[in-house]
Parts: C-alpha cells; structure tokens; sequence
C-alpha cells in the first residue's frame, strides 16, 4: 500500500501528496480538539497576519533569549514532542488544493478510494481535513489519510483507503 496520493484532474498543477511528512508542517491541527471547540471565521488574509505576529514573537524571543535554553523553553519543547507521540493530527486540504490551482471550469472533487468513489462539490472540498495520525501513529491499515468534512458531519464515518483526489 502506498501512502502518497496524487490531486490530478482539470487543476494547473499536479501535486503529490505525502502525509508522512505532515506531522512537521505547521499547518496540522489537533483532531482531538477540532470538531469539538468551535472555530472562529477568519479569513485567509487575518491567517496570514496570525502568521506573521507568531513568527515575530518567535524571534523576539531568540533574539532575547539568545542561545541559552531556559527551563520553560525545554519544558515547552518536551510537552510539543509528547503532544505529537500522543495526540491525533489532521491537515487542512484548501491549501494543497488552492496551489493545484483548478480549472474554471471544474466542479466537483472525486475521492477514489479502494471501496469506491464519493464525489464532493469542489466549493466543499477547501473544507475537508485529512487526518494523518491517531494516537501518535501514522493511519497505515486503512489510510494513509481519513477524509473528514469541514463540519464534522461524517466524524464517525471518514472516508478511508484514500488513494486518489480527482478535479472533475
């Protein structure tokens, strides 16, 4: 069984999906909390500036700080390492499908999975999470990702044994 997916179809770009590699993107979120904490709706632009104020405390602090690792800064880096051995990981698909960059005329996202399709507007397709992780284990019997709805609606019942993303 292979763990990389191909996003293909009437998009710009092919990309090639890797989820063994996602547990050191930034971009992942904790499954464990998502569906239950509501989110607040910020637009991409109020994300961007999120970003960017996160990364700038995170150079104030090593210019002040300098080389020196303080107690709490490895108390931090001990409870991030135990958070991704333990906790339950997903990843958000709209960025990977924005870069693909679909044709205008595309309509519709195709999941090909090893039990079939499921076709999704392509609207609601910038809201699925792909969860990669479970209790800090990478999804190998019925992976390599479970396809979650932006809602949460089909928590219970992700679609799995994803091999394939189809622009249509």
């Amino acid at each position: 069984m292979s763990d990389i997916m191909m996003l293909t179809g009437k998009v710009k770009f092919t990309i090639t999906l890797d989820p063994g590699v996602w547990i050191f993107d930034d971009r992942k979120i904790d499954l464990d909390t998502y569906f239950s904490h509501p989110k607040p709706d910020i637009a991409e632009a109020d994300q961007e500036e999120e970003e960017i104020k996160k990364w700038s405390a995170f150079w104030d602090r090593e210019i002040q700080e300098g080389a020196v690792f303080p107690p709490t800064l490895k108390t931090e880096r001990r409870f991030l390492k135990e958070n991704i051995i333990t906790g339950s990981f997903g990843m958000p698909f709209a960025p990977f499908l924005r870069n693909a960059e679909p044709h205008e005329d595309a309509s519709e996202l195709v999941i090909a999975a090893e039990n079939g399709e499921t076709v999704i507007p392509l609207e609601k397709a910038y809201d699925l999470i792909f969860a990669f992780s479970k209790n800090g284990k990478p999804l190998r019997d019925d992976g390599p990702v479970h396809i979650y709805f932006g809602d949460g609606s089909n928590r219970e019942t992700p679609i799995t044994h994803v091999r394939q993303l189809i622009v249509r």
